[in-house]
């Protein structure tokens, strides 16, 4: 299954991608699987790895790692934002 990524703030600068279109493995049907499976890449992947705090959201809605994931989705990952 293919799927975009997106990649914003100081994630996108620590991977140096804004976005990427992948064929997942099998094996990786779940936002916090495809968080990982990322992660797992090393280096400055690193920002991704469980225990970070990352966002995610899936077609322009958040969501938890437990989310699946399906074939043409749009996955993106961010820090979390404050206000005030």
């Amino acid at each position: 299954m293919t799927v975009r990524i997106l990649y914003f703030a100081a994630l996108r600068d620590a991977v140096g991608l804004s976005d990427e279109s992948m064929a997942l493995p099998s094996g990786v049907g779940t936002i916090g699987e495809l968080q990982c499976f990322l992660a797992d890449r090393g280096g400055d992947w690193a920002v991704l790895s469980p225990g970070r705090n990352v966002r995610a959201a899936r077609n322009q809605r958040m969501v938890q790692s437990g989310e699946t994931v399906a074939p043409g989705d749009e996955v993106a990952f961010f820090p979390p934002v404050t206000g005030g």
